[in-house]
């Protein structure tokens, strides 16, 4: 009697199994991957809530490489240019000389190391969950998705690679073996200098930037928004939000509950595998949606 129940039972099982596939809706093509398309993301107020560059240095104040007098004086001149929304050439000056005082001497090696640490600790809750998802979406239709900014090439790595994105465009230091120099190559990574590296990308890569679109919160990221097909605003300033209500651009505000969520992906990934962008985003996005 108890094996006629039991042969009955699993025969529920298979039944109720076949009856549910059959029912189950058909899924959604995946969308064809568009080699030629990208996303190009800045990242201070844009991808993340305040200066990257700030908190970084605020992480190696903690270490003891850089003074809290030195710290106070750089969260003034932020704060400085982010209230005029403009900058002039002395500031410029005193951003680049602030870049290289980070850097100078240090092997690079090192400031990935710490660049990696202080993501964990003071940015990765800072991230702006809006526009992490927007990023995502991109990357869900095979796009490439790039950040493009002022901050160190290093620290930006680090950003991209955290959220799974395809890679980062940042201000590069000159090195030599394997120490940086104190100099540049060329100058920050800022205004038209972020069009011309997306410009060089699009060659490198093969992409159209008329199919391409960019994101920004700031009026001097003019150059980069124009020169894709697809400009967003995204936390805009002033200028922006006005430049952007006049050519009909998308305007994204996720400002209003100050709401921000970490993302990461585990520290022990890595700082290296910076390719593969959507296979990550995809990987991010299940670790998140399974959380």
């Amino acid at each position: 009697m108890r094996r006629f129940w039991q042969r009955g039972k699993d025969a529920d099982h298979v039944s109720a199994g076949e009856a549910a596939a059959a029912a189950a809706a058909e899924p959604s093509p995946l969308p064809e991957p568009d080699p030629a398309a990208a996303a190009f993301f800045d990242v201070d107020n844009t991808m993340m809530r305040g200066a990257s560059i700030y908190y970084f240095a605020r992480g190696l104040a903690a270490r003891k490489l850089f003074t809290m007098r030195d710290l106070a004086m750089f969260a003034w001149g932020q704060a400085a240019f982010r209230l005029r929304g403009t900058e002039n050439s002395e500031h410029i000056g005193s951003a680049k000389e602030a870049a290289l005082t980070f850097v100078a001497g240090q092997r690079v090696a090192g400031i990935v190391r710490l660049s990696e640490e202080i993501y964990d600790e003071v940015m990765a809750d800072r991230i702006w969950h809006g526009t992490r998802t927007l990023a995502l979406q991109h990357l869900d239709s095979g796009q490439q998705v790039w950040l493009v900014t002022a901050t160190p090439v290093e620290v930006a790595r680090t950003i991209a690679h955290r959220l799974g994105l395809t890679g980062a465009l940042g201000t590069v230091a000159e090195t030599r073996d394997g120490v940086y120099t104190g100099r540049l190559v060329g100058n920050l990574l800022h205004g038209p200098a972020k069009a011309e590296a997306v410009r060089a990308l699009a060659a490198r890569e093969g992409l159209d930037l008329s199919r391409c679109s960019a994101y920004s919160d700031s009026i001097n990221d003019l150059p980069m928004l124009t020169a894709v097909g697809h400009p967003h605003a995204v936390n805009p300033d002033a200028a922006l939000r006005e430049h952007a209500k006049e050519h009909g651009w998308p305007i994204h505000d996720f400002r209003t509950g100050r709401k921000v969520t970490m993302v990461a992906l585990p520290a022990a990934a890595g700082a290296g595998a910076l390719a593969g962008g959507v296979a990550a985003g995809i990987a991010l996005r299940r670790h998140y949606r399974a959380n």
